[in-house]
């Protein structure tokens, strides 16, 4: 049994449609038609199934962390001590209402989750990873990485190819 969800059949327009919002998630709906290629009906159309069907979760602000004092960014390997499927449901759930883990991926590893942590500063870093992180279910050791420079991260512009 699988957790994958299923692919959603899409074609050229559909692509050029996600490409386009992803460029610019506030683009009008008759500019996006007429980057794509479509007329405007059809366009909304498309747009309105992506969104019913998955494809597009959502829209949001892409922010400065720096201009809101919080650029310092920390890596943290979690090793748990167990890993039974339990176990996994209680780290996922607890991990999840901690708001300076931005993102958290399960590893196959030498250690089971990789965090990423945003926080003002190392101080408040050490304060979530004492208070927060090591308090959470099932969690035997970590390790951090902190991160001297940001090269490319998500929600940052790319260029085309």
């Amino acid at each position: 049994m699988s957790n994958k969800p299923a692919m959603v059949e899409m074609d050229e327009f559909d692509r050029r449609i996600i490409a386009a919002l992803v460029e610019d998630g506030r683009i009008t709906v008759t500019d996006l038609a007429a980057s794509v290629g479509l007329s405007k009906t059809p366009c909304q159309v498309r747009l309105k199934r992506l969104q019913e069907s998955g494809v597009i979760r959502g829209f949001r602000a892409i922010v400065d962390p720096a201009k809101l004092g919080m650029d310092h960014v920390a890596f943290t390997e979690v090793k748990l001590s167990d890993t039974r499927e339990s176990a996994l449901r209680e780290f996922n759930a607890a991990v999840r209402r901690i708001p300076e883990v931005e993102e958290c991926h399960m590893l196959a590893s030498n250690f089971d989750y990789l965090l990423k942590v945003r926080t003002s500063d190392i101080r408040r870093y050490r304060m979530v990873l004492g208070e927060k992180i090591s308090a959470l279910p099932h969690v035997a050791s970590t390790s951090t990485f902190v991160a001297m420079e940001t090269v490319l991260e998500s929600g940052s512009k790319r260029p085309r190819r």
